[in-house]
């Protein structure tokens, strides 16, 4: 992942989703363009910095680029909150000097885990690469095909990308994974230097036809709530509300919480779901005793 590409690539794809009249510039009726959006001297104009130093910008090389101009670009381009985040990101990859690295082995503390064993709906800890490394017994059991009997960390990019059996689990499968590809970009620009990431991204770019498709837009979220539907082989169709949150103790976790409405369908799909999960728990533990 090129630092100037990924700067180039990610300004060029936001200038050509701005028109003129979006940005408040005059548009003319004989003003005839060879590519949509704006072009490098209107985003100059409204960044308030010459055509020549956006074309350096553009082309990758954002050494010594201000805040201030990052603002004013970013402004400029319209950007959300995420692609306002990742363009300072990827900016603050290019000044800094660091090398690829691998990160360490993260770890749950125990009183991470016990957190997750008192709640009462599904629930789980990843990290930016979407590795899951703790989860509840109840989120052991929503997350079945991936988790249920599998030593963690499972990666769930890498099963909802490549896995045929994601497609079940998700009716909207390609909305959960076109989000899941805009969650890994937002994670990359973060994260430059994980080379785990870095691995992973290239493994998803050689084995995924959409993933590469996606990956290519250059959008980027921060996936922070929603509403996921889930098709259970167990229990049937689950609409879940889901909460993200920040293990503010471990950097990079996040712990994924999933509820239900109450005195909904998908609430008594919940318990069912609980029972479920029980008695396979306890009918694998029988299996592995009568082996030993």
């Amino acid at each position: 992942m090129d630092r100037h590409i990924q700067i180039r690539e990610f300004l060029t794809s936001r200038r050509a989703k701005i028109t003129p009249e979006q940005a408040g510039l005059p548009a003319f009726g004989g003003d005839a363009r060879r590519v949509p959006g704006l072009r490098r001297e209107e985003v100059a104009l409204l960044t308030g910095i010459s055509v020549e130093y956006y074309t350096r910008l553009e082309r990758g090389n954002a050494r010594g680029v201000s805040d201030s101009v990052m603002d004013n670009l970013a402004r400029a381009l319209r950007l959300d909150e995420a692609e306002r985040t990742h363009l300072f990101d990827l900016v603050r990859a290019e000044n800094a000097d660091t090398r690829p690295r691998r990160a360490g082995k993260q770890q749950i503390r125990p009183a991470v885990q016990r957190i997750l064993d008192a709640m009462a709906v599904p629930a789980f800890v990843r990290n930016a690469r979407h590795d899951t490394l703790a989860a509840n017994q109840l989120g052991r059991a929503l997350f079945s095909p991936i988790m249920l009997g599998q030593a963690l960390p499972v990666n769930n990019a890498r099963f909802i990308l490549l896995d045929p059996r994601a497609v079940d689990l998700f009716p909207d499968w390609e909305d959960v994974a076109g989000d899941t590809v805009t969650t890994l970009r937002w994670a990359a620009g973060r994260n430059p230097y994980d080379k785990g990431l870095t691995d992973l991204v290239g493994e998803l770019s050689t084995r995924s036809a959409f993933f590469r498709t996606r990956w290519a837009t250059h959008n980027v979220r921060i996936q922070c709530k929603g509403v996921k539907a889930f098709h259970h082989a167990a229990v049937g169709e689950l609409a879940l509300s889901y909460e993200s949150m920040t293990v503010d103790a471990d950097a990079g976790l996040t712990l994924v919480a999933y509820s239900a409405e109450p005195a909904s369908p998908s609430e008594d799909g919940l318990r069912l779901l609980a029972s479920w999960a029980a008695t396979v728990e306890v009918e694998a533990g029988m299996r592995q005793s009568s082996a030993i």
